[in-house]
């Protein structure tokens, strides 16, 4: 499979799980985070889709296009290993992570730290979607929406 359509499927997968959750977020109170902000594209859906939720989005620095940007209040920059660290207890009732590499490497050390702060953030019964796996024992995985390949992207809901 090419690079261009496995960044397609990945997408696709990553629209598709955010669009199958919203009932499930619906019923849960507390902010969405959105770990890599990048250039706001899931940002702007997740706005879309929850208008009356804080969005509070983390990355390096800003790059997002300025519609896609959230207000300064709901923008952490910086080191999200260590920026997410002040929002852990925050209830969240959605984190969703688009922070891996495609690199093994990076993404091991990545994932030393992404799982704690997925849980920490969440509230109970809320949901963690990613596209690194996250294995934790508070991260109850759910099932995929249908024809979305195994290992393509991870939904959890938090004990």
């Amino acid at each position: 499979m090419s690079r261009l359509d496995s960044f397609i499927r990945r997408l696709t997968a990553q629209r598709d799980i955010l669009n199958a959750i919203i009932d499930l977020v619906e019923g849960v109170k507390g902010p969405v985070l959105e770990f890599g902000l990048g250039n706001g594209r899931t940002y702007d859906h997740l706005r879309e889709h929850f208008p009356d939720r804080r969005i509070i989005a983390f990355d390096w620095e800003i790059r997002s296009y300025s519609a896609s940007t959230p207000q300064a209040e709901n923008m952490v920059t910086g080191n999200i290993r260590d920026t997410g660290q002040a929002f852990l207890g925050i209830n969240a009732a959605l984190a969703h992570a688009d922070i891996g590499t495609g690199h093994d490497e990076i993404d091991a050390v990545t994932l030393t730290w992404l799982p704690q702060l997925m849980a920490g953030v969440l509230t109970h019964h809320g949901i963690a979607v990613s596209g690194l796996p996250l294995e934790h024992p508070e991260l109850l995985p759910l099932p995929l929406p249908g024809g979305i390949k195994e290992g393509r992207y991870f939904l959890y809901r938090r004990t």
